[in-house]
């Protein structure tokens, strides 16, 4: 059952609140904290991505630089680098915009989508923000002697090994599969099991695909969120730290010990991932800042004037306990 989390005060007055679940594991996988349905499998959603493309190293993809290899867990905002580096990967595979099975759409980020409209460009695959990521498995495709035709079905051969991945890391029982909003099939995961999936990551040995990953996470912050995203601000704030937000509400990351969190918001609301991140982050030991505290309570506005803030409930997140 869920529990408040984060709450939205205006002028002195709770004028909402955002419920979910959170779980915080040590380094020996063992939950520290835990409040809500921890142990109830949740679609992941872009949470997924480092897993996925830990299976695409396995399989052989060969990123030229950290860069391509970012662009593939990215969750991109459409801007110049970032389309860049999807059309770097298709070029090379000899692919176009319509071999993507990704939705077509508009760039997340404000300035991109209005230089695409400006321009009198309209919605387009290499825009979406999963574009890496399939850019990436087309070239998995390429490189196996698979069809790229269908590569987003369940039954196709590269999805059947990412599949196998993603349970065997997240030690998730075998299960039906959703489809994610980018058309991939998708593995329920209890967010205990994904907390230990990104700690893994975290502490995973020098000279291994989980390495690579987890050094494509926090070197390349930009690559993998955009201008201002969630997981930019979270890393730039916090050196050590990988995480990945995915849609709906769902955010998981590690610290270099291998202590982790994971959490679910219920009504999906992005307002409330980074003071609940933060909040999360102090409970696990990091040491408080000036940055960390003005992103932990983002301020709500009337007018032009600071009258109110958003933060994580003081008695929902202890600082200790």
């Amino acid at each position: 059952m869920s529990v408040d989390l984060v709450e939205v005060v205006r002028s002195g007055f709770r004028e909402c609140v955002h419920r979910g679940s959170v779980v915080i594991v040590g380094p020996d996988g063992e939950p520290r904290f835990e409040t809500g349905s921890v142990h109830v499998p949740i679609y992941p959603r872009s949470t997924n991505k480092p897993l996925q493309a830990l299976t695409l190293l396995k399989l052989g993809f060969d990123p030229v630089d950290e860069d391509e290899l970012a662009i593939a867990v990215a969750s991109h905002t459409g801007e110049a680098q970032h389309i860049r580096l999807v059309e770097r990967l298709l070029d090379r595979y000899g692919f176009a915009d319509d071999d993507l099975a990704c939705p077509p759409d508009l760039p997340m980020d404000e300035k991109a989508r209005a230089e695409v409209i400006h321009r009198g460009a309209g919605p387009a695959k290499r825009f979406m923000n999963c574009s890496g990521k399939h850019a990436a498995m087309l070239a998995t495709c390429v490189l196996n002697g698979w069809p790229t035709a269908g590569y987003t079905d369940p039954g196709h051969p590269l999805q059947h090994a990412v599949t196998g991945q993603v349970i065997a890391v997240t030690g998730e029982p075998e299960t039906d599969l959703g489809i994610d909003g980018c058309g991939l099939p998708i593995v329920p995961v209890a967010l205990v099991n994904l907390a230990r999936a990104f700690a893994a990551l975290a502490t995973s040995a020098p000279d291994t695909p989980e390495h690579r990953i987890a050094d494509a996470l926090r070197d390349r912050p930009w690559v993998i969120s955009g201008t201002n995203g969630p997981d930019l601000l979270a890393m730039r704030a916090v050196p050590g730290l990988l995480c990945k937000i995915g849609a709906d509400g769902v955010h998981a990351g590690a610290l270099p010990d291998g202590s982790a969190f994971a959490y679910k918001i219920d009504d999906g609301a992005d307002r409330a991932r980074i003071p609940l991140t933060m909040a999360i982050l102090q409970r696990m030991g990091v040491t408080w800042s000036a940055e960390l505290a003005e992103l932990a309570a983002p301020p709500v506005l009337g007018g032009n004037n600071r009258v109110g803030v958003i933060r994580a409930i003081p008695e929902a997140i202890p600082t200790s306990g």
